[in-house]
């Protein structure tokens, strides 16, 4: 009766924490349908004729399509340069580790505390001297940098689950390092450099601030649209949250059909 008891509670606390998480996407679904006075409205309004010119306004506006190729582009390719250089970074700490591996780790998780506009004025002024500004070649290396701690840190980890015997027995064979790493430790730590991509990936698809810094027309994201939206006007609650949701549509859809992959690879090693 107490194990019952037990589920019964777990599972209803379990659907709080997701209702209450989920609420934000489903109210901007919801104001994405209403008319600028319903969404203004107060008290909020529930009930109300749907519309699609929010919309229709969007795609009128604004070049959903060209803003979404910029974000693809740019969050897959900044997610694969920081995959492929954490990767080797990371076998190394993990399997050749020093006396100062572990220090190295700790600094490079620390730069993930600095704030990011208290380097905007050079990293901009890098950009725009270098030709990178309004660039997706300079997003992409801007994405890859911030990213690249958390890439190492999360290969690292996985990399140390995996049983060093393996890796022996292979050198035992004859392979060599680039070997070791292709043909054994790769195949065997694969959910967890899927994971590790994945969450790559939204954090690129989501970064706002640089974007928003760093580019004007021809590189602009996703999030970069959805800004577009607030003018010296006001804020148009309704197509905003129209903006809002073509924005997160294709990321969300990718995190829900990879869940399950998601979950394993953050697993990956917990269980022997």
């Amino acid at each position: 009766m107490q194990s019952t008891r037990s589920r019964i509670v777990h599972a209803a606390l379990g659907w709080t924490v997701a209702l209450v998480m989920f609420f934000p996407i489903f109210w901007m679904l919801l104001t994405g349908f209403k008319t600028e006075m319903d969404a203004i409205a107060t008290p909020p309004t529930l009930f109300f004729a749907p519309t699609l010119e929010n919309y229709a306004e969007v795609h009128q506006r604004a070049d959903y399509l060209r803003f979404a190729g910029n974000s693809v582009v740019i969050s897959f390719a900044g997610t694969a340069l920081a995959i492929a250089l954490a990767v080797p970074a990371a076998y190394a700490m993990a399997f050749f580790p020093t006396k100062r591996t572990r220090s190295t780790l700790l600094w490079m998780l620390s730069t993930k505390m600095l704030p990011p506009v208290g380097v905007l004025v050079p990293i901009y002024l890098l950009a725009r001297d270098s030709g990178l500004l309004d660039t997706r070649t300079g997003l992409v290396i801007i994405y890859t940098l911030i990213n690249l701690p958390i890439a190492v840190w999360m290969l690292y980890t996985f990399f140390k689950e995996v049983p060093h015997e393996i890796l022996e027995a292979g050198r035992m064979d004859g392979a060599g390092p680039r070997q070791e790493l292709v043909h054994l430790l790769l195949p065997l730590a694969v959910p967890g450099i899927a994971s590790t991509a994945l969450l790559l990936l939204i954090l690129c698809w989501n970064e706002a601030f640089w974007s928003l810094n760093l580019t004007a027309a021809n590189a602009a994201p996703l999030t970069a649209f959805i800004a577009s939206f607030s003018s010296p006007e006001g804020l148009f609650w309704a197509k905003l949250s129209a903006a809002s949701t073509m924005a997160i549509a294709p990321i969300l859809v990718l995190g829900w059909f990879s869940q399950r992959q998601l979950v394993r690879g953050l697993t990956f090693g917990a269980v022997k």
